[in-house]
């Protein structure tokens, strides 16, 4: 097979998160008395890293908590989701011990922070599968700078060439392709996705992951 290693994004991609991200937002703002915008994210490019939306959400407004506090108290709120109520995209883990049965290493790079990805992926009894986790709360710019991507392919110990990454973003797609590794996109039910872009630009566009695992198949026989 082409790939040695497959490195997931997590939000949007591997579980149905989103929805729960921005009811934590505008509960963080309604507890502070803050009118909640119809267009809180219009200006925040996909991808970002956890930190740089804390900072965004800091600047915009204007809030007096630091950056590690708006980020902690996210944190929590949202670990309790991820707990609870957060499983795993259908097919995921069809897919996640199709690779581990061939000896493909697994990989996750998300712009959540690492707790809350080993939190969700401890919660679907998945974790032992991942032998890399890098996260933008790290030191590391988020997508579509390839950063993450790349700290987990060397976490790996696989040659990028030899990396394909599964995202659901744009810019997801994006950060893989600049740092050399091909990307296949998955469908999210997220309206700020531009999925005619995401099918031009990803090497492959899968409705669901019944489709990537069919794809991934038959590059064993």
């Amino acid at each position: 097979m082409k790939y040695k290693a497959v490195i997931f994004d997590l939000d949007g991609t591997l579980i149905d998160s989103m929805g729960i991200w921005l009811e934590v937002d505008k509960e963080y703002l309604i507890k502070r008395n803050i009118p909640v915008p119809d267009d809180l994210f219009k200006d925040v490019p996909e991808g970002n890293s956890f930190k740089e939306i804390c900072q965004y959400f800091k600047d915009i407004f204007k809030l007096p908590d630091s950056i590690e506090e708006i980020g902690a108290e996210w944190t929590e709120m949202v670990a309790q989701h991820y707990k609870t109520e957060i499983k795993l995209k259908s097919g995921a883990m069809e897919l996640i011990e199709f690779l581990h049965s061939k000896n493909v290493r697994i990989g996750l790079g998300t712009s959540n922070s690492k707790y809350l990805a080993e939190t969700v992926l401890q919660a679907n009894d998945v974790i032992h599968y991942f032998a890399s986790i890098v996260a933008g709360c790290e030191e590391i710019k988020g997508k579509p700078y390839p950063d993450i991507f790349l700290n987990a392919a060397e976490e790996l110990q696989v040659d990028p060439a030899k990396c394909l990454v599964i995202e659901d973003t744009l810019q997801g797609v994006i950060a893989a392709h600049n740092g050399g590794m091909d990307v296949f996109a998955i469908f999210d039910d997220n309206e700020t996705h531009d999925v005619e872009r995401l099918k031009l630009e990803a090497d492959f566009y899968a409705e669901d992951f019944q489709k990537i695992l069919e794809k991934l198949t038959t590059s064993f026989r």
